[in-house]
């Protein structure tokens, strides 16, 4: 195809300074000798897509395609190997990253092994248990950890907070859940008095204590200190009721104390 060539002369612009203009701009346009040429591009030559394709590659195309369609969609893989609990209010697959805050993961999901359960159900041994001068009776909160850690392995439990911590005039508390082995075992709250501020640091402590000995009596610790009839026959039998003089103000009261323990020192006096 011949190429058809077009010209134009083309405006050129220059400035120049008229003088007697008091420094205004004169454009003064002349005619530009330079031609301007334009020429028309050949049109490109195609060739028509084949009517014939290969059997052969369009046969791997579509096993290719198969193949891909047929594969399983990846999905996110739990890091314990734990199906993911219904009852999870965070939707997380497992306990790893959970919020114990919130989340209820795990909870009544399937009981603990024969050998863990033995340990959490034993007997309750009457020389670990306590009694206050009130007349009651407890069982120290390490001997729980003990328990804990006998069943579960140092590591294997804790304590999560599920609230913030509440001081009031004389009283703090706190709820806490107690987590087994990467499950949630039980909720509940702690609360210990003071007396001065200088001792909240301590009752907060003491609100954790609480809170872990409430906790276990969902797992069977320490049962026996709920019951009614094993409390009176424990304290008939292992404790004595004294009457005792305070040194100071010469007040008689009613205090109890096991019966392996030495009498009341200062500043009670028994009588």
């Amino acid at each position: 195809m011949a190429s058809r060539l077009v010209t134009r002369s083309l405006p050129r612009t220059r400035l120049s300074l008229n003088p007697s203009s008091y420094g205004c701009l004169r454009m003064v346009t002349t005619a530009s000798s330079t031609p301007y040429v334009r020429t028309a591009k050949p049109a490109l030559k195609t060739n028509p897509p084949s009517a014939k394709a290969s059997t052969s590659a369009e046969a791997e195309a579509l096993a290719e395609l198969a193949s891909v369609s047929a594969a399983p969609s990846p999905t996110k893989a739990s890091s314990s190997g734990a199906e993911p609990f219904a009852g999870d209010t965070d939707g997380l697959s497992d306990a790893v990253g959970t919020d114990w805050s919130k989340s209820y993961y795990g909870l009544s999901s399937q009981p603990f092994p024969k050998e863990i359960a033995d340990i959490l159900l034993a007997p309750l041994d009457p020389l670990d248990v306590e009694m206050k001068p009130d007349g009651l009776i407890y069982l120290p909160e390490i001997k729980y950890r003990r328990v804990l850690n006998r069943a579960f392995g140092p590591g294997g439990w804790g304590l999560a907070p599920r609230s913030e911590t509440n001081v009031g005039p004389k009283i703090v508390s706190r709820e806490y859940a107690l987590v087994c082995l990467g499950r949630l075992v039980a909720v509940a709250r702690g609360e210990q008095e003071f007396f001065d501020p200088s001792g909240i640091p301590t009752a907060t402590e003491a609100v954790k204590s609480n809170a872990l000995m409430r906790c276990c009596k969902d797992l069977g610790i320490a049962s026996e200190l709920w019951d009614p009839r094993f409390i009176r026959e424990f304290k008939a039998k292992h404790c004595v009721a004294i009457f005792a003089e305070h040194a100071a103000t010469k007040q008689k009261k009613k205090l109890w104390r096991r019966k392996d323990q030495p009498k009341f020192d200062y500043p009670w006096k028994e009588t």
